[in-house]
């Protein structure tokens, strides 16, 4: 795992098998910090609430990650605030025991993400800020977004294939 800008290292040996709750808020730098590395405007709240126990596959962290965000639109490059709420859940894996398993690993429905760590602390802190960051939209619009396309002579994707065909003809004999 790299360094992360809100780092919130856990000692496993600190971790048992009893669950046990780990809230994480972000400070102003952090967050400012963030929005550079994922390429937002803003990063303006990140915090998880967290259930962090130790079981015979790992660790496991299960929760909920919450943000606050703005993103610039890819059609008009106004700013487009974007609200996350999305759960965690991931399991973190000794590197050795991961790498001794690899050709093992069996895909269940209920897996969760599995993180590598290595040395006597996992980040929570880097599990939470990739969760928000996957949780985002790659390509954010706007709500001017569909009349600055059509201004440019784009037509959406609504208006074309039989469908749009469709509603065309709909639009003429009702006209």
């Amino acid at each position: 795992m790299t360094a992360n800008e809100c780092a919130r290292p856990e000692r496993i040996d600190a971790i048992g098998s009893a669950p046990r709750t780990v809230s994480i808020i972000a400070t102003p730098d952090e967050c400012a910090a963030l929005a550079a590395r994922f390429g937002l405007r803003a990063v303006e709240e990140l915090s998880a609430n967290l259930r962090l126990w130790r079981d015979a596959s790992g660790i496991i962290a299960e929760g909920q990650v919450r943000a606050r965000v703005v993103q610039a639109c890819v059609v008009t490059d106004e700013s487009v605030a974007v609200a996350v709420e999305e759960p965690i859940a991931v399991r973190f894996v000794a590197a050795e025991a991961l790498a001794s398993a690899a050709d093992e690993i069996e895909l269940t429905a209920d897996a969760l993400d599995t993180i590598s760590y290595d040395g006597a602390t996992i980040d929570l802190g880097e599990a939470v800020a990739e969760t928000m960051a996957l949780a985002l939209d790659p390509f954010p619009r706007s709500p001017a977004a569909a009349a600055a396309l059509a201004a440019a002579g784009i037509v959406s994707e609504d208006s074309t294939g039989p469908f749009g065909a469709l509603a065309a003809l709909r639009d003429k004999m009702k006209g």
